[in-house]
């Protein structure tokens, strides 16, 4: 196990008890200090490289917040030490880009992911390639229940996951512009939704050790999601018996 000298998980910087089981999960360490906006009594923990997180309360029960970084090896990196603490119960806030038509719907608050497209490298480390990356079912309806009780507009499917952010933007430029063209068709055709470069780490990852995990997309108003991945975790709280 990899642990600094005086016993914190190497990465995250953090040991069990500092961290919540519930735990949100975006990319940018900036946009924690926002979620932690939407917590009681929040505390700053630890910020080490991307890893930035902050604990704190939504209706009395303790929750984090711990930035990924870009990309799924930098999540899984998070992912798996966080696991190692005690958090269980994971979903990702983060932004996307459109890809197939039904996602250029104006009226979109963003999407709620239901699985993902594994076009990256990073969870192959684990598992091949034939596995799914699959949202978990109760946090999806989490989210799902919580958007409609806001009166929010968010479309449910799949991500694609992908390593190259210019390899999306810019393929042209890319000595591979033929193959990257010829996927990102099958993706509008295969009806994928939206597009980042996270879920899918942690999808595989946490169907692998067996903890739950969701993501939600903005499009609009990052608040709004913020406020509906906050809801959905008091409706799993309630769910798992945590609050009465």
């Amino acid at each position: 196990m990899a642990l600094t000298t005086d016993g914190l998980q190497y990465h995250i910087r953090m040991k069990e008890g500092d961290v919540g089981r519930y735990v949100f999960l975006p990319g940018d360490p900036f946009r924690t200090d926002l979620i932690a906006s939407f917590f009681e009594d929040a505390k700053l923990v630890a910020h080490n490289r991307e890893h930035k997180t902050w604990t704190g309360y939504l209706d009395g029960v303790k929750v984090s917040v711990t930035s990924t970084g870009m990309g799924c090896p930098s999540t899984a990196i998070c992912l798996e030490e966080l696991i190692k603490i005690g958090a269980d119960t994971f979903i990702r806030i983060g932004t996307a880009g459109r890809v197939s038509p039904k996602a250029f719907d104006e009226s979109l608050d963003g999407i709620i992911c239901t699985a993902a497209v594994r076009d990256e490298g990073t969870t192959i480390q684990y598992i091949p390639v034939e596995y799914p990356a699959v949202a978990d079912r109760h946090v999806v309806d989490a989210l799902a229940r919580a958007a409609k009780a806001r009166g929010l507009n968010y479309l449910e499917g799949i991500t694609q996951s992908k390593d190259s952010f210019y390899g999306q933007h810019e393929p042209d430029l890319m000595p591979a512009a033929a193959r990257l063209h010829e996927r990102w068709n099958a993706w509008i055709k295969g009806n994928v939704l939206c597009s980042e470069m996270e879920a899918a780490a942690l999808f595989v990852i946490s169907s692998i050790r067996g903890v739950r995990a969701g993501a939600i997309m903005n499009f609009k108003n990052m608040e709004d999601t913020i406020q509906v991945a906050c809801d959905a975790v008091r409706i799993l709280a309630k769910e798992d018996g945590v609050i009465k």
